[in-house]
């Protein structure tokens, strides 16, 4: 039985170094061809693809293959039915359409859109869990781990809108993008934070894979604030995208889990 665990664990550990070097390689190769071109369209499709296989690797290795594959199962079928219904109601997020440009699509969703909302789900709950500490318990967890992936979103939706993959009805203050959003993003990140209480359980286990979860949001905090600021050009974003994921990284890097 323990060979076996450990040799789960060994594949785990191999998936991650993978998926985590091809990923990061996409995120520098990104910048460096032509805003909305083919290449660009690829490059992200394998870095939401790559992130989704690093949390997926990192939280099999926590909580074990069957409690990722059921919240896999239930967070991207749950937030490709909110994009359905956002570009037809406008509800939660405000009025957006997708171009059509990233494909495959299941619905008029581009596949790689709840792809997104499970890769950075896990890593923003585990983040909140050990920057909150001794004072982490559900009502707080909740409100922080949505904070920490809307705070995500800020250097998302820019990036993308400005690559053509989806426009708003109206454009809003934020990079044309509208408060709505990132409302809507909230209150999506409070459900599936309630639904992370129940399928990967918070506790004071401090393992090297809810470490490497935290690392894995640290890291996209500090490359996006790096690439917006030098090779998108884009010190608002990087500022803004800063200021709402770093100080969040900080503390769950510094932090212990509570619970």
């Amino acid at each position: 039985m323990t060979d076996r665990l450990e040799a789960r664990r060994a594949a785990t550990d191999l998936l991650a170094v993978g998926t985590g070097a091809i990923t990061v390689a996409a995120m520098i190769a990104t910048p460096l061809l032509p805003c909305g071109g083919p290449g660009r369209r690829r490059l992200t499709s394998v870095v939401v693809t790559g992130l989704a296989g690093l949390t997926a690797s990192r939280v099999s290795r926590q909580w074990g293959l069957y409690r990722t594959a059921v919240a896999a199962a239930v967070i991207a079928p749950a937030t490709l039915a909110v994009e359905r219904i956002g570009t037809r109601t406008g509800l939660p997020f405000g009025r957006y359409t997708y171009t059509g440009v990233l494909r495959p699509r299941f619905a008029g969703v581009p596949m790689i859109v709840p792809l997104a909302w499970f890769a950075m789900a896990p890593p923003a709950r585990e983040t909140a869990h050990r920057a909150l500490g001794r004072r982490s318990a559900p009502p707080a967890r909740l409100a922080l781990g949505a904070a920490a992936l809307t705070a995500w979103d800020l250097f998302l939706d820019p990036q993308m809108v400005g690559e053509g993959y989806w426009r708003w009805a109206r454009r809003g203050r934020y990079r044309g993008i509208p408060a709505t959003n990132y409302l809507g993003w909230f209150l999506v990140g409070l459900a599936i934070m309630a639904a992370l209480e129940k399928l990967l359980p918070a506790d004071h286990d401090d393992a090297p894979a809810r470490r490497m979860l935290v690392g894995e949001y640290a890291y996209m905090a500090a490359m996006e604030t790096v690439g917006f600021g030098l090779f998108f050009r884009d010190p608002l974003v990087a500022a803004v995208g800063g200021a709402a994921m770093l100080p969040l990284a900080v503390a769950g890097l510094g932090g212990q889990p509570g619970g």
